[in-house]
């Protein structure tokens, strides 16, 4: 397997990816969880583009634009991340993907699995779809799984939902799902319940659900929400295990970012419901062209800094879905903001020459391109 060179050193505090630590499995070996360097690489295969997709919510109070002209491909075997501050539109876009909003939510754009619109299908054709081609891992498994029904058939079911097969070979795939995650007798606890299984092992039967029709897409939102930091390690490394099995792209929606620096090929960040920044992993956390990125990797602690700083936070809350700023919605947080950031919101642009794939949405882009470290924009929380 080609092994794709080592993340260098950040030139400030950045993140410290959870993949590298040392995890106990479900048989008690003790070992190192594999990081991204072991991932298998991406395909040139196009397997999910999205396209200006858009969500508003009418309400009494005015119409919550949660999700503004979002576009990203995904291809095969990638793992593209989106992070963003809670309200920010990342779970609110992934469940676009899968016609899962209320019926009162105005979704527009294009969203593109090998060629066909998922927004434009009947329902009858997405649910056909949804769980075999395109499935999701939800952020809280205890609500997600059904608590009066063994794990056992909730997974047979899922298998029968899709194909013509005897319960007792769907129960067989259920069982060697469960293998698959890392869950001990796997037979015996396809009898047990929801609330049987610890928060980590409830996580890996959802994996194990989203996984058994060898999807080509599996969208996990938050998968790690209220697990500690080891139980994070062997779930993630677990995604990623499962990944390469059956050839899945992933798309992650989490606000961990140390998460995205072990896991994700490439990182979308979104403020305010739009993309800011979009590029190679890499490019996003050490080449960083948007302040928002900037600030984010400023407020998350780093064990590895030899600095003894206190975080340097992003003062200030984000704006109002109904109400949004005129200008660039990070203005009023921004410690480069100036007039033509408070009257024209920036458009979305490669900022690292033609084709570099990196793009952010920032007036003062160049001004970020000779820091060292643009998290000291925000010292003092950012103040000018």
């Amino acid at each position: 397997m080609t092994q794709t060179p080592a993340i260098p050193p950040p030139p400030g505090p950045l993140p410290d990816p959870v993949l590298g630590a040392a995890v106990t499995d479900a048989a008690g070996e003790v070992h190192t969880a594999r990081t991204l360097s072991d991932a298998e690489a991406p395909t040139e295969h196009e397997v999910l583009r999205v396209e200006n997709l858009s969500v508003e919510f009418p309400t009494d109070d005015g119409v919550v634009r949660a999700v503004r002209d979002v576009s990203y491909t995904l291809r095969e075997r990638e793992v593209l991340s989106i992070v963003g501050e809670s309200g920010s539109g990342k779970s609110v876009s992934s469940m676009a993907l899968l016609g899962l909003l209320p019926r009162s939510a105005r979704v527009s754009g294009r969203v593109l699995y090998r060629g066909r619109d998922l927004l434009a299908m009947r329902q009858k054709e997405l649910r056909s779809l949804r769980g075999r081609r395109i499935s999701m891992v939800f952020q809280d498994p205890m609500t997600a799984l059904n608590p009066v029904h063994t794990v056992g058939d909730q997974l047979a079911e899922a298998v029968r939902a899709h194909s013509l097969v005897p319960p007792r070979k769907a129960l067989e795939r259920a069982r060697e799902m469960l293998d698959l995650v890392g869950i001990p007798q796997a037979a015996q606890r396809l009898r047990s319940y929801p609330h049987e299984f610890s928060g980590g092992m409830r996580q890996r039967v959802m994996i194990a659900m989203a996984i058994i029709n060898d999807p080509d897409v599996i969208i996990a939102d938050e998968p790690t929400t209220a697990l500690d930091v080891t139980v994070q390690a062997q779930i993630l490394e677990k995604l990623l295990e499962v990944k390469d099995t059956v050839n899945a792209a992933i798309l992650l929606i989490t606000h961990d970012l140390g998460v995205v620096a072990g896991l994700a090929h490439r990182v979308l960040v979104m403020y305010a419901g739009r993309p800011v920044e979009i590029g190679g992993t890499d490019d996003v956390f050490y080449r960083t062209r948007m302040p928002y990125t900037a600030g984010l990797l400023g407020s998350t602690p780093s064990m590895t800094s030899e600095r003894r700083e206190r975080l340097r936070p992003i003062l200030g809350t984000p704006p109002s879905l109904i109400n949004l700023p005129r200008g660039c919605p990070f203005s009023p947080r921004c410690p480069l903001a100036d007039a033509t950031c408070r009257s024209a919101e920036p458009e979305l642009v490669e900022v690292d020459g033609p084709d570099s794939g990196h793009l952010a949405a920032c007036h003062h882009s160049d001004r970020l391109v000779d820091v060292a470290d643009p998290t000291t924009f925000f010292r003092n929380g950012g103040t000018r």
